[in-house]
């Protein structure tokens, strides 16, 4: 189906339409190009970090983090998280 013939998808307003969409829809008749990758956390987060930084660098990962989409507290465990990655590459 070419991408002007896709319907757009509908407004969901609970788990249960959205399960029942999901169960019942052939997806690939809806335009999916607004969609974008999540990630969901499930470990509870039993641990705090507090620490002092200069308000220059706080705001600029604010800024960077509002361009992303995100909380800036959840950035910071995403850069943390993908360095930590990285270093267990090597």
């Amino acid at each position: 189906m070419s991408k002007d013939k896709l319907k757009a998808m509908p407004v969901l307003s609970s788990d249960a339409e959205a399960e029942a969409f999901v169960e019942t829809a052939d997806l690939s008749e809806y335009d999916l190009s607004g969609f974008k990758p999540t990630r969901f956390e499930f470990e509870k987060k039993a641990a705090a970090l507090n620490m002092r930084i200069p308000q220059s660098l706080l705001d600029a990962l604010k800024d960077r983090a509002a361009t992303k989409g995100v909380p800036f507290t959840r950035y910071v465990r995403m850069l943390i998280e993908r360095d930590l990655a990285e270093a267990s590459k090597r």
